[in-house]
């Protein structure tokens, strides 16, 4: 069976990019989106991306993006991977994807088990699905709110290889989160932050090894 994979989002600074590939961290994330308190400027980005090349694989967040965006963050950054967060379709996931010359996650929004409906129209244009917590209404974040879904309602449904989990998780909640749903990939934000948009390098740490000790 495979490792826990672990992607930490919304990186900003040099010590607690550091901390993430110090804990072996298989994804870091940088957000490129103005509403977010863990937004990078393209040339923070581009810094940091170089910082972690070869090292992990690095992953740009974007909510919505037209071409011109899309074509600036690849020219800076050069990503491994495009993490949609928006309200991107199938048939955008796809034209961005071909556009960007990279593997693309899709980002879900759960709150019933009606959203998971989603699932199948997104699993043949997206290379990884990510389900998140679905933002409340009136929420100007589309992820990163600190709120976790129901895990149960993952019971019975059939999800693509390297499915993420995402929504809420800490280094307290991982395992038990892993255990319920059966995935093998997890993704962090405001749980490992000491504040919005703050990263702690200490829950980064046990948030990675929380996960790996699942097995």
């Amino acid at each position: 069976m495979p490792a826990i994979a672990v992607k930490i989002c919304g990186l900003s600074t040099g010590p607690t990019l550091a901390a993430a590939l110090d804990a072996g961290a298989d994804y870091v994330g940088f957000v490129h989106f103005p509403k977010s308190p863990r937004h990078v400027d393209l040339d923070t980005a581009r810094d940091l991306s170089a910082l972690a090349r070869g090292r992990t694989q690095r992953v740009v967040l974007l909510v919505d993006p037209d071409e011109a965006l899309l074509a600036a963050v690849v020219a800076a950054t050069d990503p491994d991977w495009i993490q949609l967060h928006g309200r991107e379709t199938p048939e955008r996931v796809a034209a961005l994807r071909r556009l960007a010359g990279r593997p693309v996650m899709k980002a879900l929004g759960i709150a019933t088990r009606a959203d998971l409906a989603a699932v199948a129209a997104y699993a043949d244009t997206a290379d990884r699905l990510l389900l998140d917590a679905k933002a409340p209404p009136g929420a100007a974040l589309p992820g990163g709110n600190g709120h976790a879904f129901d895990w149960d309602l993952l019971t019975g449904t059939r999800l693509p290889e390297g499915t993420l989990l995402s929504g809420g998780l800490t280094p307290e909640t991982v395992g038990p989160a892993l255990a319920r749903t059966g995935l093998r990939a997890v993704d962090v934000s405001s749980g490992v932050e000491s504040g919005p948009g703050t990263k702690d390098p200490g829950r980064i740490a046990a948030f990675v090894a929380a996960a790996r000790a699942v097995g």
